[in-house]
């Protein structure tokens, strides 16, 4: 006779006591509160009615600095090249005197909220549809806690992601195509694929990762053809190994990364009948292309409209790899030089989710993990160092209230001072305007339930149209 397995020791014990303590550990480490659903991406309602279903984060990573771009500071230019008259600058690294912004800002629309050129097309076209929060504020001044504190919630243990989140509380409306789809060009950004992971979460709520500086669809996504077998033969052999799959998770008590697996297969194969059709930017006019702008922003931001339009959940549009946006120095080039990618294809992205009915039912961040210092760095005193003391965000469309500026930077744009927004305070307000409690969207892993906003988190009313 074969020696038996733990697990078959405990389920053969008389009294039953051994496979109910099993079940226990076993559900508690799946996060089994509520029962596991058939269909782990099938659409579910929120907590209550909203309109906002989909989201769309534009990622500028590396820092984007807000004197330069939404938070204008005319005492920052009066006193440029002199010290600021303040005792608590507090900075990373050594820092000089104060440093003016280089771009322009003036008044945009009927609300008169003032933009940098910068953001021009932007913001003439679509400031009294945003909401300009001026008053944000993170943890520390790095770059890794920052962005996981952003993206996933907590800057130092395994989180989920905002998008994983929204997957896991909404599912996906298009079973083809991936409910959660990250585009960085050029390869990962710091910390790589934590930004968009699903952690204790079952994994088919991860990102899915699209190197969106390739134009070819076989490059955008590796084997999305299969050039051995056709599909029906692919699909007999898949539904052999789903067969062997199930008999063997069957016998692991429904493990959840063995469904994972299962449920990745299966995606691969759909995504072959709807995936080359959605990335293939050849099939939309030529004016349209030229409309958001033939370079890899552009793509990036053409692709996230026909994406959501299939019904895909979220979709997270980074920069580049690295920190681009992390100028230490040089920043009036670069700045103007990455504005210059993003700000057309911006415009016309909210301009076409408007002209297709799509603008009201998708929630759209503009922002990066913590914003820049008022003063230049030291040597070359041309650039600004990191600061998470006071920082800038923009959101649109999905019930945001328009037109409006939430709380404000001292009078030199280094720290929050009215109305100071932390991250968990977004989180929470963008999990309201999708129709969650952010309280109330849990999930129970290692005998605790867990939530995007840890402990905190307030929803902030005077962004909510």
């Amino acid at each position: 006779m074969l020696p038996l397995s733990r697990r078959e020791m405990l389920s053969r014990c008389g009294t039953g006591i051994g496979t109910i303590a099993l079940a226990g550990v076993l559900r508690d480490a799946q996060g089994a509160d509520t029962p596991r659903a058939v269909d782990p991406l099938a659409v579910k309602a929120p907590h209550f009615a909203a309109k906002a279903k989909h989201v769309v984060h534009l990622f500028m990573n590396g820092g984007a600095s807000q004197v330069d771009t939404f938070d204008p500071k005319p005492e920052l230019t009066r006193y440029h090249g002199k010290p600021i008259p303040t005792g608590n600058l507090r900075t990373e690294r050594k820092t000089g005197a104060a440093m003016g912004s280089p771009f322009a800002f003036k008044k945009y629309g009927q609300s008169g909220i003032e933009v940098s050129d910068l953001f021009a097309r932007t913001a003439s076209a679509h400031i009294d549809d945003m909401c300009v929060i001026r008053s944000m504020h993170a943890d520390v001044p790095n770059h890794e806690p920052s962005l996981l504190l952003m993206n996933c919630g907590d800057g130092r243990q395994p989180r989920p992601s905002l998008g994983s989140w929204v997957t896991y509380g909404l599912g996906s409306e298009n079973r083809n195509l991936p409910g959660f789809v990250v585009m960085c060009p050029g390869g990962y950004p710091i910390v790589t694929t934590q930004n968009w992971r699903s952690a204790f979460l079952p994994g088919v709520y991860q990102g899915t990762y699209i190197d969106s500086q390739h134009t070819q669809v076989d490059r955008l996504i590796a084997n999305i053809r299969n050039t051995e077998l056709p599909l029906d033969k692919q699909r007999e052999q898949l539904d052999l190994v789903s067969a062997l799959n199930a008999k063997h998770m069957k016998d692991r008590a429904d493990d959840p990364q063995l469904e994972t697996r299962i449920r990745t297969f299966e995606l691969a194969f759909r995504m072959q009948s709807e995936a080359a059709d959605v990335f293939d930017l050849s099939k939309e006019p030529k004016k349209v292309r030229e409309w958001y702008g033939e370079t890899t922003i552009g793509r990036q931001l053409l692709l996230t409209r026909r994406l959501i339009e299939r019904g895909v959940r979220v979709v997270q549009l980074w920069s580049g790899a690295g920190q681009p946006w992390d100028n230490h120095d040089g920043l009036a080039t670069q700045h103007a030089l990455l504005a210059k990618q993003w700000d057309q294809p911006i415009a016309a992205f909210l301009s076409d989710l408007k002209a297709r009915g799509l603008f009201d039912s998708t929630l759209v961040q503009w922002g990066g993990e913590f914003g820049r210092t008022p003063v230049a760095e030291l040597p070359a005193l041309n650039g600004r160092d990191h600061n998470h003391y006071g920082f800038t965000c923009w959101l649109a469309g999905g019930g945001v209230k328009g037109g409006t500026v939430v709380g404000a930077t001292d009078d030199f744009g280094f720290a929050a001072v009215e109305n100071k927004m932390h991250v968990h305070d977004l989180h929470a307000t963008m999990l309201h305007l999708l129709g969650f409690d952010h309280e109330k969207l849990t999930y129970r892993y290692a005998g605790r339930d867990f939530r995007l906003t840890d402990v905190y988190g307030r929803v902030v009313k005077e962004m909510i149209g």
